[in-house]
């Protein structure tokens, strides 16, 4: 399954990723503590398994005997086991003839006559290369250029977390070309990404993609770094695990979160700062490059599912939990309680709108879409804020939103009833465009590129990536005719 999409921006990505440093001591003892650390825990668990069979398996254990009794029986008392003696062993080492195995016999060449035999000008006159050409299109592979978009997918398969690195060639001539670049493997089930380009290593800009997973660390992974084994930054995560008896304890990292990270927001215009949701109902704001967490806010009483920054004012930061409440806070002025907004279901994705500076978005379990004014928002807990509108989305729960960057009131909804809608917002009267089932699966992530606005990426239960062009469709086409034009004559003719 494909659990959350980033989008990286064009030009960012280094046209040729550089080759991974070998591990530091340092690191490689980091590693194999860690490894130390998931060995006691799934230990742990299998003890438990253990006790919970070991009265089965001593009833059963009488009866296998008795059939192996009665089978040994059926066979013969006795059963002759062939040896071999020292007489074979004798006779074996000389037929090799050992003390003679170095001598050449003669007439025979095992390695040719000299070096014209192993030396050729180039490697396409060496018949003993294969596949030259298909090297040849690995490392075209490997190169990004300027007008390649870069998609990271957070999947799982088969008990293997990665990180897929997709590149999606240029499509203005109309045909889609994507392939997989590379993966990254993670160490837990991916649940959210968040890019960011702060210069965690030094320099004006970086590449990196953060993840939250079932863990509760925050792995920072550089995307420029080809067979990478560590990330760039862990924040927070388990320092040790002690077992006393049959009680575990776990001793966390300072600042750490103590339950999954489900959600992860990027600030940027603070470009060093990162927000993420817990399931321990808490948020934190971190500083990546101090690794330290600058900022916990617990305001919820259940699962924190998402998180999100104002694009137009930087130090607003909503949360959405489980407790069907999301909250407004000022970063400035943490003390203070906040807003609160109160939904009528869990909180599954929230979503600022980029053209409007006091609207938001939120989805949630029940298949709904809430919009809210924050304008409208009272720090009285007796009074409810009212909606702006509520739509009945879809029939399961609506898991993912995406403004388009582009079209003023254009939203995507994603649902796992496998479909992917498209609404028209305009005048805070919602209706639906069109709807698409994009053979994803139950569909947990959609987002558009803020590169090629008509361009969303699908995620879901299936695990493969599935692109929409947008304005292919003929009801869209209709109604944004101008933007779509507009698109249009500002992409660079395909050389």
């Amino acid at each position: 399954m494909i659990a959350a999409i980033s989008w990286i921006p064009k030009g960012v990505a280094k046209s040729v990723p550089a080759e991974a440093e070998p591990p530091s001591k340092e690191e490689i003892e980091e590693i194999l503590k860690s490894s130390l650390l998931d060995k006691r825990e799934d230990s742990d668990d299998e003890e438990a398994e253990e006790e919970m069979h070991v009265d089965e398996s001593k009833e059963n254990e009488d009866d296998e005997v008795a059939h192996a009794l009665a089978a040994a029986d059926a066979l013969g008392k006795a059963t002759q086991v062939a040896c071999v003696g020292a007489d074979d062993i004798a006779d074996g080492l000389k037929e090799l003839d050992m003390d003679n195995y170095d001598e050449e016999e003669d007439g025979i060449e095992l390695f040719g006559s000299g070096l014209k035999d192993l030396y050729y000008a180039s490697n396409d006159l060496d018949p003993y290369l294969k596949d030259k050409d298909n090297d040849s299109e690995e490392d075209d592979d490997m190169i990004i250029r300027p007008d390649d978009s870069v998609i990271v997918c957070a999947s799982n398969e088969d008990d293997v977390s990665q990180l897929e690195i997709m590149i999606l060639e240029d499509p203005s001539d109309g045909e889609i070309n994507m392939y997989v670049q590379r993966a990254i493997i993670i160490p837990a089930f991916p649940l959210c990404t968040a890019w960011l380009d702060c210069p965690i290593k030094g320099g004006e800009r970086g590449n990196f993609i953060a993840v939250g997973s079932m863990e509760p660390a925050i792995e920072i992974w550089d995307i420029d770094i080809i067979d990478e084994v560590q990330p760039s930054v862990i924040l927070g995560g388990i320092a040790d695990i002690k077992k006393k008896g049959k009680k575990k304890s776990i001793k966390y990292k300072k600042d750490s979160h103590t339950d999954s990270v489900l959600g992860l927001s990027w600030n940027k215009e603070y470009r060093n700062i990162l927000a993420s949701a817990s399931a321990d109902h808490s948020v934190k704001v971190w500083d990546v490059t101090t690794e330290a967490c600058n900022l916990t806010m617990k305001d919820h009483t259940d699962k924190v599912q998402s998180v999100a920054w104002n694009p137009f004012a930087p130090q607003i930061l909503l949360s959405g939990s489980f407790d069907h409440t999301v909250c407004l806070k000022d970063g400035r002025k943490p003390a203070h309680s906040g807003f609160k907004f109160s939904v009528a279901a869990d909180v599954e994705s929230l979503a600022w709108d980029p053209h409007s500076e006091h609207s938001f978005v939120v989805s949630l379990e029940n298949g709904t879409v809430t919009s809210f004014d924050i304008r409208a928002a009272s720090s009285d807990s007796t009074s409810e804020t009212k909606p702006t509108f509520t739509i009945h989305a879809h029939d399961k729960a609506t898991s993912s939103l995406s403004f388009n960057p582009l079209v003023p009131n254009l939203l995507a909804t994603g649902s796992t009833d496998k479909t992917v809608k498209l609404w028209d917002l305009t005048n805070n009267q919602p209706s639906c465009i069109t709807s698409s089932n994009p053979k994803a699966g139950a569909v947990f992530s959609v987002s558009f590129s803020d590169d090629c606005p008509f361009m969303l990426a699908i995620g879901g239960s299936k695990g493969k990536l599935q692109l929409w062009d947008i304005s292919s469709e003929d009801a869209l086409l209709k109604k944004y005719e101008k933007y779509v034009a507009q698109k249009n004559r500002s992409s660079p003719p395909k050389s």
